[in-house]
């Protein structure tokens, strides 16, 4: 099975890795395409399976001469799999950060995006919702990617057991009370049955049409965790400016909040400010624990910084005579 490995030659390569059919197939793929990478994986222990699955990753890592991390963590069965979720990429992020790995590689498959395309389809969404996961997206501090996002779950399990490749089969990925297992059952899977390749180009379509939106998602600014952006005279850019850099993050915006965003233009979102003022988009940690001295309010008055976003300013040390000149050279006050 074929796959690019423009960005993952000659990289330190991170790969999440569960002993399912998604990852162990891409295990192998990278294998077959010579590309160098260790793994990590996450004991969750919410099945007997589970520790089976570790062993299985050591097994794999010792034979093919991969390191491999491993993270037990008891996780609470509120808001289950948002949870597991955050607690799988801060422990990713964490590795980067401490063996400087270039890339994260995920096994997301085709499976996988048009059950987001379904989900986000019945609630409402545009068009850059509908695109969902992407197979190269460039974080702040190393690269997300999925190199077998064309391929359907159908056409991993061929390829393994086409080669007599062992892997784990998680049954709660067939339990309905999980949403995403609703569309998955009832839906996608159907709809790659039959559908397959007409589902890969209209993806390919979709991409290609937002590449003509015309919308700039690299920040004109940014210090530390403070960014700011060019703003449009256009509602629905703005929001995707926001929702786009926000993601990255890892935190998703709901459909009221978009609307609360665009109606208040300054607001706090959760751990997060956010400004629409002056032609800019500013984006920034909510911070509420220092006190400002006048001075520091009049000169960010002056120089026409947000109020929401001084505090963290204030409490990062952040050299405000530095910021405004930058901002004045950036912005052509």
């Amino acid at each position: 099975m074929k796959i690019d490995t423009t960005n993952l030659n000659n990289r330190k390569n991170l790969l999440a890795f569960s002993s399912g059919v998604d990852s162990t197939a891409l295990f192998f793929i990278l294998l077959e395409h010579q590309v160098s990478f260790d793994i990590a994986i996450v004991n969750y222990h919410l099945r007997n399976q589970s520790n089976n699955e570790v062993s299985y990753a050591k097994q794999l890592a010792i034979k093919y001469n991969k390191k491999c991390y491993i993270k037990n963590v008891n996780i609470s069965s509120n808001n289950l799999e948002q949870n597991a979720r955050n607690i799988r990429y801060s422990y990713f992020e964490e590795l980067i950060k401490n063996y400087q790995y270039d890339n994260l590689l995920t096994a997301h498959q085709l499976n996988d995006k048009l059950e987001w395309f379904l989900m986000q389809f019945t609630k409402g969404a545009g068009i850059i919702e509908l695109q969902g996961i992407k197979e190269f997206e460039k974080r702040d501090k190393y690269n997300l990617i999925r190199p077998i996002l064309n391929y359907s779950k159908n056409k991993l399990i061929k390829y393994l057991d086409k080669n007599n490749i062992k892997y784990f089969i998680d049954k709660t990925n067939f339990d309905d009370k999980y949403k995403r297992n609703y569309f998955r059952t009832e839906f996608s899977n159907r709809l790659l049955k039959e559908f397959e390749n007409g589902i890969q180009n209209s993806f390919s379509y979709i991409s290609k049409d937002i590449k003509l939106l015309n919308i700039n998602y690299n920040p004109i600014l940014k210090i530390d965790s403070l960014v700011i952006f060019n703003s449009y005279n256009n509602h629905n850019k703005n929001i995707r400016v926001i929702d786009h850099y926000l993601k990255y993050q890892g935190y998703i915006i709901s459909s009221k909040q978009r609307v609360e965003i665009i109606k208040q233009k300054e607001i706090i979102i959760d751990k997060y400010c956010i400004s629409i003022r002056d032609n800019y988009i500013w984006i920034s940690p909510n911070i509420s624990d220092i006190k400002l001295d006048k001075k520091f309010k009049e000169l960010c008055r002056i120089n026409k910084i947000p109020k929401k976003h001084r505090v963290y300013i204030k409490k990062q040390n952040i050299d405000i005579e530095k910021l405004i000149n930058i901002y004045k050279l950036k912005f052509n006050i």
